[in-house]
């Protein structure tokens, strides 16, 4: 909310400070007017990063939760989605698994978001009991961020300190090259919409991803 010179005395027009900001809470375009400069860096919150700020793996993982507090909730709502007692019993002779290609480490964010695609695109063709889809990684690493202040004239105001430990952001999944993040049970007859799930699951990656058949091979002669 924008504070007025009436709320601080003793400010004049020429130490107004405007100030735009760009956060989730305040909406784009909010001016802070006559704010001191400790009132303005403790009303402002961080805009989204993009993905690639965090996929690269640097340093041990970052997991104890025990001893962190504020841990943000983990977007990821189901892991195993589709005909779970179908999939435990073998009853699905077809095997399909997106494979990461690089070391990468990925956001709950995005493993939610690819978990919302292939499951809608795979349900639309092999119905509810039709399939089973389950993500096999967990986001056990807790990424940390310096935040500071972001907008016209907040250089002056906050530097920020080198190789500062930051506050927690989000949680990530630490995967290997060749390491498997969701596989899809079907039908021979689904075999098609199944890798188009999984195609548009790893548009959601940080990484490029393969599609590789692991089982079922002989059921679908004339269709790879």
């Amino acid at each position: 909310m924008p504070v007025g010179p009436s709320v601080h005395e003793g400010f004049y027009p020429t130490d107004v400070l405007e100030t735009r900001i760009v956060c989730q809470n305040i909406q784009c375009g909010d001016i802070i007017r006559g704010a001191s400069v400790a009132g303005m860096l403790g009303g402002i919150c961080m805009a989204r990063k993009p993905a690639v700020m965090y996929r690269r793996l640097k340093g041990p993982a970052y997991t104890r939760r025990k001893y962190i507090g504020g841990v943000p909730n983990n977007r990821i709502h189901q892991y195993h989605v589709g005909n779970r007692v179908a999939a435990e019993t073998g009853q699905f002779p077809v095997v399909i698994e997106l494979r990461s290609d690089n070391d990468v480490q990925i956001r709950h964010t995005a493993l939610e978001a690819a978990r919302v695609v292939s499951n809608s695109t795979i349900r639309k063709e092999a119905g509810t009991q039709g399939y089973s889809l389950r993500i096999h990684t967990f986001p056990h690493h807790i990424l940390r961020e310096n935040k500071q202040a972001t907008g016209a004239g907040a250089d002056r105001v906050s530097q920020g300190m080198r190789c500062a430990f930051g506050k927690n952001v989000g949680t990530a999944a630490r995967v290997k090259r060749g390491q498997r993040v969701i596989s899809i049970q079907v039908h021979p007859e689904h075999y098609l919409a199944a890798r188009d799930a999984l195609r548009k699951a790893s548009m959601k990656f940080p990484t490029p991803c393969t599609v590789r058949l692991i089982r079922g091979h002989e059921h679908l002669k004339g269709l790879i």
